[in-house]
């Protein structure tokens, strides 16, 4: 495993939605009522970027088909077409004054 540190927590804020490439993964850093998460950044069920969705009350929502997970967990919450997976959710770790995720080496 490998710490990918993704941003100075200085930076951090409620508001602050931030995606991140490494390698293959699309991430999404998201801080919302003083409570971080990291998600996949593109929605199950047909891709879509999750950087443009909405997030409301622990909930994001995909533009394209109005999608709904939890941003806690990735529980795929509503579905307006066939239902898909959740999404992946991610732990984050702080090291310093950063945080990151740890991941296997590639």
């Amino acid at each position: 495993m490998r710490f990918y540190p993704l941003d100075k927590l200085i930076n951090l804020h409620d508001g602050y939605t931030r995606q991140f490439k490494i390698d293959n993964l699309q991430l999404l850093l998201i801080q919302r009522d003083s409570e971080r998460y990291l998600i996949e950044a593109q929605c199950p069920h047909r891709a879509h970027p999750l950087d443009a969705a909405t997030i409301d009350k622990g909930v994001i929502q995909c533009a394209l088909h109005q999608y709904r997970f939890s941003i806690a967990d990735g529980r795929l919450l509503h579905a307006t077409e066939e239902p898909c997976r959740g999404l992946r959710t991610f732990d984050l770790v702080y090291e310093r004054n950063e945080i990151g995720v740890m991941l296997e080496e590639r």
